[in-house]
């Protein structure tokens, strides 16, 4: 298959580069800089992504460009574009002010194939400290803004452009055309990567792979292992033995509901609750890695366990997917977190493992879900935490703070899902072509808030309480913070602008219907400084 090598320099923006390429209908593969795949046929084009370094920073990273210079299209981006000039003879200075935010194209050379059918005064978006005062011999500028006149620049005599705004990033009101022209035109791309031939291809291999071996896979009820499971469920059939634990510390009824979700999708689910044994290990544990510590431990014995019991199992399969990868390991190769989600467990059991979404992003592995048929609702569903509740239960936990937190996270939730908002434009233009079913009605569609929402969820601030009044009654109770976050991929997040209608309501009915709770907040913290969950 076809594929785009992007050169991760270390820009927070490198995995929105492929989310745009692959939306092109394109697989690509984003490489730490210095691992270009010298001897693969199938690469047809190579593009250099931005960098928190200066080309002048002795720490900067470098690649050898004529692995491919002369050999395969390059777009470098941002700090890209920058090495390129530095190392083929051009000249990059410090900027007299850091070039940052909107800017607009004056000067638009749309003869050159990269800027085929753009507007002139195209609005662009610059992030760059340094820029460049000099493009090398043999290259011309094809595109100038009013402080920047290198803006864009390609060679005369090789298949390279370069570029100092991003592309890929919202605010380029014509990236996405920028980048369909260097991945479509230029590099040739027969844009036969989709939802649909994903899943043929990777059940013809899945199928290759597994033959008749039987495996194991972990569920969360998420949608990553949802998916996998489908997708394994296809391919082998019976072969297939899927375990959900439940630690006691899901949302309200999520158990049963997961597994009724389950057994409608033919899958074979053995349950387990091992809620008594959680709550037992973890009683008077307050500090929040010591709690993630015991759950993850108990976790490997339980499924541990109940995986034994399969004494022909070859194979552990696992929902992982590409930016659990990519974040897996920095752009040095060395590893600085784990990202399967049964930490060990491989090691322990002597399993091979099978990850049949590595590949696929967030909204891919959604897209998939719906190639496949599933349900709506376990597509669509917020990412959750491991641990679960536990995370959101400020201080140590008990069966009473976790019904609290499950009665008030489920009026949030629910609130969310019924709540409609309408959208047009662009926003219903992005919605419909992510695949979430939608009828256009006068130019608008309608959608849940929940379905606008990266990740939602209540957290108990169990360590506080707060005097209220209920009843002409002194109350002295716990708060209960709301957190909604928008994102792209969960590395950076903002607070969601929930309408305030909405927040009165659930905020009046959390108050009147949850015993235990007598205030609402909302979180309006951004990731970064905040993190998305609160432990």
């Amino acid at each position: 298959m076809q594929k785009i090598i992007i050169l991760d320099f270390g820009s927070q923006t490198t995995q929105l580069i492929g989310r745009r390429v692959r939306e092109l209908d394109t697989f690509c593969e984003i490489m730490p800089y210095n691992k270009f795949p010298k001897d693969d046929p199938s690469v047809i084009g190579v593009i250099l992504s931005g960098s928190p370094y200066s080309v002048h920073d002795p720490e900067a990273f470098k690649v050898d460009l004529s692995q491919f210079v002369g050999r395969l299209p390059v777009l470098g981006i941002c700090y890209g574009a920058q090495f390129i000039s530095h190392t083929l003879g051009g000249k990059v200075e410090k900027a007299d002010s850091r070039e940052y935010g909107r800017a607009n194209l004056e000067t638009v050379d749309t003869t050159n194939p990269l800027f085929k059918g753009f507007e002139q005064h195209s609005q662009v978006w610059m992030s760059h400290g340094d820029t460049i005062t000099a493009i090398p011999d043999g290259f011309e500028v094809i595109g100038s803004t009013k402080d920047v006149k290198n803006a864009a620049f390609a060679s005369t005599k090789q298949p390279v452009w370069a570029v100092q705004f991003h592309p890929e990033v919202f605010h380029t009101l014509q990236g996405t055309q920028l980048l369909k022209n260097f991945v479509v035109d230029i590099c040739g791309s027969k844009q036969e990567w989709s939802a649909a031939s994903f899943v043929d291809s990777t059940v013809a291999e899945l199928k290759a792979q597994l033959g008749s071996d039987r495996v194991i896979l972990g569920l969360s009820g998420g949608v990553d292992s949802s998916v996998a499971a489908v997708l394994l469920n296809r391919a082998i059939g019976k072969n297939l033995t899927c375990i959900f634990v439940d630690h006691g510390m899901l949302r309200k009824n999520e158990f049963t509901q997961v597994m009724d979700d389950y057994k409608v999708l033919g899958l074979n689910v053995i349950g387990v609750d091992a809620s008594e044994k959680f709550f037992a290990d973890l009683a008077g544990v307050s500090d929040p890695e010591q709690k993630r510590k015991i759950i993850g431990r108990d976790f490997v014995e339980v499924f541990n366990a109940e995986a034994k019991k399969i004494t022909d199992a070859k194979w552990l399969a696992q929902g992982t997917i590409y930016p659990d990868r990519i974040e897996s390991l920095n752009i040095t190769g060395k590893v600085i977190k784990s990202h399967h989600n049964v930490g060990g467990l491989p090691k322990e059991m002597h399993l091979q493992l099978c990850e049949p979404l590595k590949w696929l992003f967030k909204d891919e592995v959604r897209l998939v879900g719906r190639q496949l048929g599933m349900p709506e609702h376990l597509i669509t569903r917020h990412p959750f935490p491991g641990p679960g509740l536990a995370v959101r239960i400020l201080g140590d936990i008990t069966p009473e703070k976790v019904r609290i937190l499950q009665d008030a996270d489920d009026i949030y939730i629910r609130g969310l899902r019924d709540y409609k908002i309408k959208l047009s434009g662009e926003e219903a233009r992005k919605v419909l072509a992510a695949g979430v079913p939608a009828e256009m009605q006068d130019g608008e569609i309608e959608v849940s808030l929940y379905d606008q929402i990266w990740q939602a969820g209540a957290i108990l601030l169990s360590t506080v309480r707060s005097v209220g009044v209920m009843g002409d009654e002194r109350t002295y109770e716990h708060p209960v913070a709301l957190r909604a976050v928008t994102s792209t991929d969960a590395m950076t997040a903002d607070w969601a602008h929930l309408p305030y209608d909405f927040l009165a309501k659930v905020s009046n009915e959390i108050i009147n219907k949850v015993r235990g709770v007598n205030r609402v907040c909302y979180d309006v913290s951004s990731k970064p400084p905040a993190t998305i969950e609160w432990e």
